[in-house]
């Protein structure tokens, strides 16, 4: 099996996490950059990452990095590169880009001579003139940053936060992917119990499940490097069923949510369903003044309303007073929280453990975590 070169992308603050979850796969030979982990694998590596990275965005094949400060360079270097050995000839490849900090800043200019250096490299090697492009989709990236090019092509498709459970969304969802990292930030273990007290449509609930029942999140959708003829069908056969066979289906769980909100609590129970984790996650409908529990030490997750239209600044300030009134009353559990606000300490009545920037889409967030205390049984770090 050929040694290939992947990207994972991910969302600044999180390639740690996507690093993390690469090795778990045992991907070892890996490189941390900003937004992305690359990667060595095989084909069926291909496979495997894109069933389970649960905080990755999506999977890249590196074509190849030089630098071009020329459009001639640029198609020159593009033209050197094997695209034979991925594109058959009915291949669909479209180009899209991006250019940060280059000479070569007109992103239409550099996607139309890729797209001609690429058609030229494949009439040489077929000896035809003409692709009609109706077969499987390979989707290039062009992206240049300091006047350094990467070609790419997109394995996965739709970005990896589609799990294929969530197909109705609330008000402002949060993604599956920045979900996953922040329970994997959590230090949280499916021993313990994890409750989220702004549960919305149910996100945080269900990827805690599906991390405690080690269910591979990519398992209910499909990939754009399923249809590639490079990629033996066997090997998409193999992955599927190692994260069948890796499923522990009989842990119990103690995973609560709780919202104010009936329609998110109702979409929270249907992607549950769909996920098939809803026989264990209890959801409720609770304001987070009233959240109690009858076990002495946990994981509230949470990623409250951030208040940026005008007029709900006094609003969310109550909730966050409440949700601190709330982690007091609970005093062996430890707290972690996704928020635009500011010194959350003010209302949480403590000064946080661990501050971390994220970002939730494009909006500027810290993942405050205030630790509680381990249980009596536990003599090393979870």
């Amino acid at each position: 099996m050929a040694n290939i070169q992947l990207i994972a992308t991910a969302a600044f603050g999180l390639e740690s996490i996507v690093a993390r979850e690469l090795k778990a796969l045992g991907y070892f030979e890996q490189s941390v950059e900003n937004g992305k982990v690359n990667f060595s694998a095989d084909e069926l590596g291909i496979c495997r990452s894109n069933l389970w990275l649960r905080s990755s965005d999506r999977v890249l094949l590196k074509m190849g990095s030089f630098q071009a400060l020329t459009f001639e360079e640029l198609f020159q270097e593009t033209k050197k590169l094997p695209w034979e050995d991925w594109l058959p000839k009915d291949a669909n490849f479209p180009v899209q880009g991006k250019s940060i900090k280059s000479k070569l800043f007109s992103v239409s200019d550099c996607q139309a001579i890729v797209k001609k250096a690429i058609v030229e490299r494949l009439k040489e090697k077929y000896h035809q003139d003409w692709f009609e492009e109706s077969g499987p989709r390979y989707q290039v990236e062009v992206a240049l940053l300091n006047n350094q090019a990467t070609l790419t092509i997109d394995t996965s498709g739709p970005g990896l936060h589609k799990r294929g459970y969530r197909k109705l969304a609330g008000q402002a969802p949060l993604k599956e992917t920045l979900a996953a990292a922040m329970i994997q930030l959590s230090r949280w273990h499916k021993d313990r119990t994890l409750l989220d007290p702004f549960c919305g449509t149910g996100t945080i609930p269900i990827e805690a499940a599906l991390i405690a029942q080690n269910r591979a999140p990519g398992l209910k959708r499909s990939f754009a490097a399923e249809k590639w003829p490079r990629i033996p069908k066997d090997h998409w056969q193999e992955a599927w069923q190692e994260a069948l066979d890796l499923q522990e289906n009989n842990a119990s769980l103690h995973i609560y949510g709780s919202d104010i909100d009936p329609k998110a609590l109702s979409l929270a129970r249907t992607h549950a369903l769909e996920a098939g984790v809803e026989d264990i996650i209890h959801f409720q409908r609770l304001p987070v003044a009233e959240v109690r529990s009858r076990f002495n030490f946990g994981h509230l997750i949470a990623n409250p309303p951030y208040g940026e239209r005008l007029g709900e600044t006094k609003d969310v300030e109550g909730l966050y007073t409440e949700l601190g009134e709330t982690f007091k009353r609970l005093e062996n559990w430890s707290l972690h929280l996704l928020t635009t606000q500011q010194f959350p300490e003010r209302f949480i009545g403590r000064r946080w453990d661990k501050s971390r920037k994220l970002y939730n889409g494009r909006l500027e967030c810290h993942y405050y975590q205030f630790f509680g205390p381990r249980p009596p049984r536990e003599n090393k770090e979870i």
